[in-house]
């Protein structure tokens, strides 16, 4: 668990998101603790930003598969735009108008 730590901590200042999806009735409290929204430390490194997301598969067994889809996805738009913000990047115009005016 700490070399996962540490790697999570080196990962959040990269524009990634790490999506974990617990399978089986077994103790997931290390993949919670990834994914508290918090600054995590390893070894005196802290994660720039939260990119970790868990959801346990027993909680959408009988769900549609749109529900589990919807709570493993919903915090990607914030990573991104976290991740952007960081670096001062903003978001570009929008796509241009194909049309004649």
């Amino acid at each position: 668990m700490p070399a996962t730590r540490e790697a999570v901590a080196r990962a959040s200042r990269l524009p990634v998101s790490i999506i974990i999806v617990g399978v089986g009735n077994t103790d997931f409290s290390d993949m919670r603790a990834l994914d508290e929204d918090g600054t995590q430390e390893s070894g005196g490194e802290q994660a720039a930003r939260d990119i970790v997301q868990f959801v346990p598969f027993r909680e959408f067994k009988k769900a549609p598969p749109a529900a589990l889809a919807k709570c493993v996805l919903a915090e990607v738009p914030n990573q991104v735009v976290e991740f952007y913000g960081s670096r001062g990047i903003g978001p570009g115009p929008g796509p241009r108008n194909s049309q004649p005016q």
